[in-house]
């Protein structure tokens, strides 16, 4: 029993590695894989609904309709369009005509790099090689309504968001030759990454129409990086795929290779659809209340569509139907998306312990309110989760005291009974009887903690606001890496002096191995997170403190007994 200490050791290394192990079966690099052909006659089905018609990409990268008229070549025209763009306080979006589609949205307060702030992220992208777009259009049995592929009508190519205004609204329009009018409104708002998009079908012919809108996303799956297994970047440790959200499902990941097995065919109300990756999303959410056919698609050369297609309306002679959706294309700030949609802030991947990492993120974002400042927040955070166990861990560092106070009796039964194992764990437990401790005692209130460590882990992980936050001095963001690991190193001492507070194992073997963990710890934790080694910081130093004086106070009325 004098090796529970080494066991709990271990168990964490074995618990660090499985969390790194995951990454990689994950995200890390893979074969190529051969994308599935999309399962056409799955939409064939009796009541399978009527989907927007498949894409091919183009030579030259653009999207065509699968039905459309190839040239001699064998590559579909790509239809004139033009662009228009579209500025607010917090986006820079870009709209085809074609389509009157979203196909570039730059976050212009989210660099890709904290040292260049004039390159933002770019979140949907026309470029062939990482497409991600949005896509919209209407669907019909009686007419052909325009589609992601029609070319509409602007009335000019740029848009700005004026100072003194809450919003800017970008209209298009596109008018068939049976006198069906259709025009599809923008609505960009102040400090929003919620856009509110409207379609309004003017039927002027003789007959009446009925049709359905449908909005998507369409990107292609991201090349798996070959790298270092210690790679940090933030697509190495995060889900990238889509999701599909319903009330009756609720939260459920559809990664590219469940889209290249199977379409998915479902309907739900009060629902979105989103692609997601580390830190940003776009999400289609449509109409509230209204109950959607969802769909997904896979295309050649993985590009994945994931959809939603509304109910079938009929718009009599004269008359004229809006259908309504908003597209949300941003960061995954909680407190945003929990005001936008239902489930929506589930983006914020937290893992299977998110009911409690989402109270570890509110405590960490009160604190952040109190001092403006995210490393302060940490301290404090774990401050806080440090006086929420400080009994649990008195109980553990008495026991282990205890066990220290033992170890020259342990020692001399060593010596005495030499290799004879049965015996001296026979006289291991009676010594432990007889002095009243409990060899369980230092490990089990350690192992109650675990859920809250690895939940703070994701948190610190998966935050966005965390994203390029500064501390103090050298630390400057604390979602990347130490640039010096001053840290970790830091990280590694409290760890071995931790270890001489603990009592050490009988056997010389395992005594030797522990030796190395610090040392083992302090190059694991080099990769990882300067705001979760921080944590780890503050935890061990206030540990240490705490173990120092109940093993003080435990020796010391100790030392009467053995005058």
């Amino acid at each position: 029993m004098d090796n529970l200490r080494f066991v709990l050791f271990v168990f964490f290394i074995f618990l660090s590695y499985s969390l790194w192990e995951q990454w990689q079966l994950d995200y890390g690099p893979k074969p190529p894989q051969v994308v599935a052909q999309q399962q056409a006659e799955q939409n064939n089905k009796p009541g399978a609904p009527q989907t927007p018609p498949a894409d091919v990409v183009t030579a030259s990268g653009r999207t065509a309709s699968a039905m459309s008229a190839p040239t001699d070549n064998g590559v579909a025209p790509a239809a004139a369009s033009a662009k228009v763009v579209v500025t607010t306080d917090v986006l820079r979006i870009v709209i085809d005509t074609s389509g009157a589609d979203i196909h570039s949205i730059q976050l212009t307060t989210y660099p890709i790099n904290k040292d260049q702030t004039d390159n933002p992220v770019e979140l949907l992208n026309d470029d062939p090689t990482k497409r991600f777009i949005s896509q919209t259009g209407l669907l019909s049995d009686s007419s052909s309504p325009p589609n992601h592929h029609s070319i509409w009508n602007s009335a000019g190519n740029t848009y700005a968001l004026k100072d003194g205004e809450d919003s800017v609204q970008v209209p298009f329009t596109w008018t068939s030759p049976n006198g069906l009018k259709v025009t599809k409104v923008y609505t960009f708002k102040r400090g929003s990454y919620l856009i509110d998009m409207k379609q309004t079908v003017l039927n002027k012919s003789n007959q009446e129409w009925s049709g359905r809108q449908y909005i998507q996303l369409q990107r292609k799956e991201p090349e798996k990086k070959v790298g270092s297994a210690l790679s940090t970047s933030s697509e190495d440790r995060a889900y990238t795929g889509s999701v599909l959200y319903t009330q009756s499902e609720k939260y459920e990941k559809i990664s590219f290779d469940d889209m290249a097995d199977s379409n998915l065919a479902r309907t739900g109300k009060d629902a979105w659809i989103a692609m997601i990756q580390h830190y940003f999303l776009a999400a289609w959410i449509p109409q509230t209340g209204e109950e959607d056919s969802f769909y997904t698609k896979a295309l050649p050369d993985k590009f994945f569509v994931i959809g939603a297609i509304s109910p079938e309306t009929a718009v009599a002679p004269g008359s004229e139907k809006t259908f309504e959706s908003s597209l949300f294309v941003g960061p995954k700030l909680q407190r945003t998306l929990e005001t936008i949609a239902p489930g929506l802030e589930l983006t914020v991947d937290f893992g299977n312990l998110t009911f409690i990492a989402k109270p570890i993120f509110w405590l960490l974002d009160k604190y952040h309110v109190l001092f403006t400042n995210w490393g302060w927040a940490i301290v404090f955070v774990t401050i806080t989760i440090k006086l929420l166990f400080f009994q649990l861990s008195a109980s553990s560092y008495r026991s282990m005291a205890n066990m220290r106070k033992l170890q020259p009796k342990l020692k001399e039964l060593k010596d005495r009974l030499g290799e004879d194992k049965q015996q001296f764990n026979v006289a291991m437990m009676e010594l432990y009887r007889k002095e009243k401790v409990n060899p369980l005692g230092g490990c089990l209130p350690v192992l109650v903690q675990i859920p809250v460590f690895i939940s703070l882990y994701w948190v610190l992980v998966e935050a966005v606001e965390l994203r390029q936050a500064p501390f103090i001095f050298w630390l400057q963001d604390l979602s990347s890496k130490d640039p010096y690991f001053i840290l970790p190193v830091i990280y590694g001492i409290s760890m071995f002096i931790q270890q001489r507070l603990n009592p050490q194992p009988q056997d010389p073997m395992q005594a030797k191995v522990m030796q190395y963990f610090p040392l083992i710890f302090t190059v694991f934790f080099a990769f990882f997170p300067s705001g979760l080694v921080l944590y780890w910081v503050i935890n061990n130093t206030l540990s240490i403190l705490q173990q120092w004086v109940i093993t003080r106070q435990i020796e010391g009325k100790a030392a009467p007994s053995r005058a």
